[in-house]
């Protein structure tokens, strides 16, 4: 296995020498727009596919991105991934959160464990440990159920359970399937834990405490304040809360904790959505068989990922396109916009799994490169961003490549007809027109009503937001974001960039400063 940086790769070479690329004005707006809209599509699992008709490729750069992908070996690196390598190498660890949802390749043993076994091991528990609540044999003090559940965590521990548990929460409303609210409290900031404190009922509350060392500051004085507001109530915290955390931890087999349920440092917090980060709150909230649905559409995606052929493989050829994008075209930014409400944390989930996996200067050796590595992603559901920061994305001064998301129906299986059409139907209609409104533009001889067009896109369509296409749409970004750091080889797997401010927040607290550190904290009166 060859882990070159892209600038010496001769099919990057290749493409930067070329310097067309698709017009879109011309390929969309002409006779033959339809039929470019209905080529460039591929299939994604459970019933979504990836349109990038709206994207300023051809043939020809479609040509030269396969060949990228097959010198830069992506297909095989995933199969190294996956079957157990070490792949972390910042941190020289295996990067295993594939299998939590399903087994891609040969067993993969660490730590004299069958990791599948393990993960598997863990979502049973946990699907025992929620049925048992479901059905009163877990309650409070008082013998009555619990109704909520409220996730402490922060970063990975929070963004992505947030994102799915919202992502899901009317559909399980709407199927029958919704069990207990879920909150959520991450920020150190005490007005975070003091508002979801004041609108739920504690002493029927389950809290779960997330942390993998059992030692993250904001997640523990969360956990602090919250255990002050049960035993405030006359309630024994130890009767509230259960622990997701590793097996070494301090938190693993504490009498604090109604039950532990485990992860392990190969699974960073970004990609845990899939494992007891996300399957506690989520199986609380929905029921263990929606968890499951939702792993089954993740791994179906996974499958897909395999594929070499990058035209047939979603994931990749979103990465390629995104690396033309950023390395050959210039562009920093990428812009998530879904077109469902509840989707309405996706992007900040996004944010994270792609900017901390890919926001990288050093290559996997430690050796700086010379090229642009990950974009600054940012997003809002449609078709609120219209009214927002879309102005600038048709005619600011810089090009910010788009991917939309799109269903054709909404999970609540309600609507109403206003002038003529549903609210779902203006929906899919504010999607449609802005693809083609950021692809042709519109020529006004008042410069402040023209539109110079060729704004590129993308769309991930679907019938409807469920269990397996939320699974299926998390694998794919987060397989995009591995295939970049692949092309760009960076280790998409650390963190590094996280740890200093910590560092330094610790001298602030333990009065270890001077300087212009010592005026700042003056300044905030610590």
């Amino acid at each position: 296995m060859k882990w070159n940086n892209l600038d010496t790769l001769e099919a990057y070479r290749n493409l930067a020498s070329d310097s067309h690329h698709a017009d879109l004005k011309k390929e969309l707006g002409g006779a033959d727009g339809a039929q470019r809209v209905a080529k460039y599509q591929v299939n994604m699992a459970a019933g979504l596919s990836y349109n990038y008709a709206a994207k300023a490729v051809d043939d020809t750069i479609l040509k030269d991105l396969c060949a990228l992908a097959e010198e830069a070996e992506l297909a095989d690196k995933f199969a190294e991934l996956y079957n157990g390598a070490v792949i972390n190498t910042g941190e020289k660890r295996l990067v295993l959160h594939q299998l939590t949802r399903g087994q891609l390749g040969g067993p993969v043993t660490a730590d004299g464990t069958d990791k599948r076994a393990f993960y598997a091991e863990q979502q049973r528990k946990i699907a025992e440990f929620a049925a048992k609540v479901h059905n009163g044999a877990i309650v409070n003090e008082k013998g009555e159920k619990f109704t909520t559940a409220v996730q402490i965590g922060i970063g990975g521990s929070d963004l992505g359970p947030r994102a799915m548990y919202l992502a899901l929460e009317n559909w399980a409303r709407k199927n029958g399937c919704f069990r207990m609210e879920a909150r959520f409290i991450s920020n150190v900031d005490p007005d975070d834990v003091a508002s979801v404190l004041g609108t739920i009922d504690p002493s029927r509350s389950i809290f779960i405490l997330v942390s993998k060392s059992g030692t993250t500051l904001e997640t523990l004085t969360n956990e602090s304040f919250v255990k002050d507001a049960l035993k405030n109530d006359g309630l024994d915290p130890s009767k509230h809360m259960i622990a997701v955390t590793s097996e070494t931890s301090p938190l693993a087999k504490s009498s604090d904790y109604l039950a532990a349920f485990f992860m392990d440092d190969y699974i960073g917090g970004r990609y845990s959505s899939t494992s007891a980060v996300g399957g506690a709150v989520l199986s609380l909230a929905f029921g263990p068989e929606v968890f499951a649905r939702f792993l089954e559409g993740a791994a179906e995606e996974d499958r897909l990922s395999t594929e070499k052929d990058p035209l047939r493989n979603p994931a990749m050829l979103d990465a390629l396109i995104g690396v033309y994008e950023r390395n050959i075209l210039g562009w920093p930014c990428t812009a998530v916009l879904p077109y469902s409400q509840a989707l309405s944390r996706f992007p900040a989930h996004l944010q994270q799994l792609d900017m901390e996996s890919n926001g990288k200067s050093v290559n996997r050796f430690g050796e700086p490169v010379h090229y642009p590595t990950g974009p600054v992603i940012f997003g809002e559901p449609g078709t609120n961003g219209q009214h927002s920061f879309y102005q600038l994305l048709h005619q600011g001064t810089d090009i910010i490549p788009l991917q939309f998301i799109g269903f054709r129906s909404n999970q609540a299986g309600m609507d109403v007809v206003i002038q003529g059409s549903t609210s779902q139907q203006k929906l899919c209609a504010n999607v449609a027109a802005q693809i083609m409104a950021f692809a042709c533009g519109k020529d006004d001889e008042n410069r402040n009503k023209y539109f110079a067009g060729c704004r590129p896109s993308s769309i991930i369509v679907g019938d409807q937001l469920t269990p397996e296409a939320l699974g299926a749409l998390l694998s794919h970004f987060e397989n995009k974001v591995m295939f970049q750091g692949f092309i760009w080889n960076l280790n998409s797997f650390d963190q590094e960039g996280v740890q200093l401010g910590k560092v330094l927040a610790k001298k602030v607290l333990a009065h270890e400063t001077d300087g212009a550190l010592k005026a700042f904290s003056d300044l905030l009166n610590i």
